[in-house]
C-alpha cells in the first residue's frame, strides 16, 4: 500500500525533472557519460540516467552504476 502512495508522486517528480529524494532540479545535477549512457548525480547521492531520445529520467539500477 505503501508503494501505491509514493510510486505516483516519484513517477511526477521525474516527470518535472526533480530528484525524487531532495526534489533538487536534475540539469544542476553532475554529467557523467558511463558505458554509453548519460547519468546524472544529484547533490544528495542518488543516480539518475536521462533518456536523450524521449528526454526523460529514471532512476539507475545497481549494475548500470
Amino acid at each position: 500500500m505503501f508503494k501505491n502512495l509514493i510510486f505516483p508522486m516519484q513517477a511526477w517528480l521525474l516527470s518535472q525533472k526533480r530528484c525524487v529524494g531532495c526534489g533538487e532540479s536534475l540539469l544542476k545535477g553532475k554529467k557523467e557519460d558511463i558505458r554509453g549512457q548519460i547519468t546524472i548525480t544529484c547533490r544528495c547521492g542518488r543516480i539518475f540516467v536521462h533518456n536523450t531520445k524521449k528526454d526523460t529520467y529514471r532512476r539507475a539500477m545497481f549494475d548500470e552504476v
